[in-house]
């Protein structure tokens, strides 16, 4: 897909970080933009500065860890718009802790988000994207710690390969039928300015205290430090994920670190060896 102008993108995640720079740079494009997020008031601010930016937007307040949820934001965009050319299923949470510390529900909370949201979308697009026949692009957001692993991050980590391993099922399932008009890309992001690190402002129970989970929030406040330090805008990031669907390419990183700690892990791999812990920056 290298035509975007005239055409729909959907973008979850869209009232801040990566999902707010990407639903701007398809706005950019000349695109119609379907918008989604669980936090309203971010939504509907992120809405309206694309519309005032001229787009012709919907926006449509969406937790994606309901199928439901997320079955219902599919069909208001074809009801809108009558088909979906881009899906950038990017709605992501930050979840760190020791693996044998975190309760099921931290772990309930982050692959309910981060893998299900993925695949609910997927489920709800993708037979409709089919059918139509248009040329379409799936962008899955995982993360560089979606494909290497990490100390003190369990239930992110374990979350983020999930969603890289459901992208690369999905393009072998495509390759696999012979379905040629839809292309699929894994974002894996670095560092870039975005709030994760502040994700539990939008967790739907109550989040574990500071005494009780200590080993998410210094976690969380290392990655607020890098984040806002040393992160990329996320409108960079989104321009390079546009570059990346024109050009084809199923990997798509933010990171120039990206080829030596793939290189490390797979040579580590091959050693019979763990990998050094990542450095996503």
């Amino acid at each position: 897909m290298d035509e975007f102008a005239g055409r729909v993108a959907v973008v979850t995640g869209a009232g801040s970080g990566i999902g707010q720079g990407l639903a701007r740079r398809a706005a950019q494009e000349g695109m119609h933009v379907v918008v989604a997020d669980v936090e309203h008031g971010a939504l509907e601010a992120t809405a309206t500065a694309l519309r005032d930016g001229g787009a012709e937007v919907l926006s449509v307040p969406t937790d994606v860890s309901d199928a439901d949820q997320v079955e219902a934001l599919a069909a208001s965009a074809y009801e809108r718009f009558g088909a979906v050319h881009l899906l950038c299923n990017n709605a992501g949470v930050f979840q760190a802790g020791v693996v044998w510390q975190r309760t099921l529900a931290d772990w309930d909370w982050v692959m309910g988000v981060n893998f299900r949201g993925v695949l609910h979308g997927i489920k709800s697009f993708v037979p409709r994207m089919i059918e139509g026949g248009e040329p379409g692009h799936i962008v899955d957001t995982s993360s560089m710690a979606g494909i290497m692993t990490v100390a003190f991050s369990g239930p992110y980590v374990v979350s983020k390969f999930a969603t890289a391993a459901l992208t690369e099922c999905l393009a072998h399932d495509f390759r696999a039928q012979g379905i040629e008009h839809l292309g699929v890309s894994c974002l894996v992001p670095g560092s870039v300015d975005t709030r994760i690190a502040d994700s539990t402002r939008n967790r739907p129970d109550e989040p574990p205290g500071e005494s009780q989970a200590a080993d998410h929030y210094f976690v969380a406040d290392m990655l607020r430090e890098m984040t806002t330090t040393r992160g990329i805008h996320p409108d960079e990031a989104a321009r390079i994920v546009f570059e990346g669907v024109r050009a084809g390419r199923f990997w798509i990183c933010t990171a120039d670190s990206y080829e030596p700690m793939v290189r490390q892990r797979y040579d580590a791999m091959l050693r019979s060896e763990l990998a050094p812990g990542a450095q996503f920056d």
